[in-house]
């Protein structure tokens, strides 16, 4: 049977490393106004130059976490206004910065959609997403997936560890959910330079 999951869904919090308690804590952190980049719910964001900007532009690049919405007050109407994704450019009233809400747990997992099967022995190396972040422009969710394709013992973003057990993904196959925690963390990794 093939897995029901047919696109990405991003990466959705579940559990922290260790399986100690999680919260589901979020971040507070500003989007610069006019940012050109979509940031859907569920992409991979990093810390450049005091703003969050995209960190799926490369496999490589290091992270604080996942988008998880935004809030800005609206240029047109003045109200404030939440959203699940950055719509890019938005700039809000004022010329104020828009507040990016992220999940920044060093330790936390998260499940995901592998993009194609992967044998047991590739399980505990370290992969990364789409490169080109894309969702719903109507959801605002993330259609990223895990790539196998680059795949590291220790370069990459994220570390494949198990699979999620979900009944209706977990085929060996293309589309299969399966659990990662962060393995290029901006807070961690004392070497990686915020600007």
């Amino acid at each position: 049977m093939a897995n029901r999951n047919t696109v990405g869904f991003g990466l959705i919090a579940q559990g922290t490393v260790g399986s100690t308690d999680a919260a589901g804590g979020q971040g507070k952190y500003y989007i610069d106004a006019g940012y050109a980049v979509d940031l859907f719910q569920g992409s991979v964001v990093q810390s450049k130059v005091g703003y969050i900007k995209t960190a799926q532009a490369a496999i490589t690049d290091s992270s604080i976490g996942i988008l998880n919405g935004i809030f800005y007050n609206a240029s047109t109407t003045q109200k404030p206004t939440w959203a699940n994704w950055y719509n890019q450019p938005i700039t809000p009233a004022n010329s104020e910065d828009v507040t990016a809400f992220v999940i920044d747990n060093p330790l936390q997992l998260f499940t995901v959609c592998l993009d194609t099967a992967a044998a047991q022995a590739e399980y505990g190396k370290t992969y990364g997403m789409t490169v080109t972040a894309a969702g719903s422009e109507t959801s605002g969710q993330s259609s990223s997936k895990l790539l196998l394709a680059g795949v590291s013992d220790t370069a990459n973003q994220w570390r494949l560890l198990r699979s999620a057990e979900d009944p209706e993904n977990n085929e060996n196959a293309a589309n299969r959910t399966v659990v990662v925690c962060q393995n290029l963390n901006q807070y961690l990794d004392n070497s990686v330079t915020w600007q």
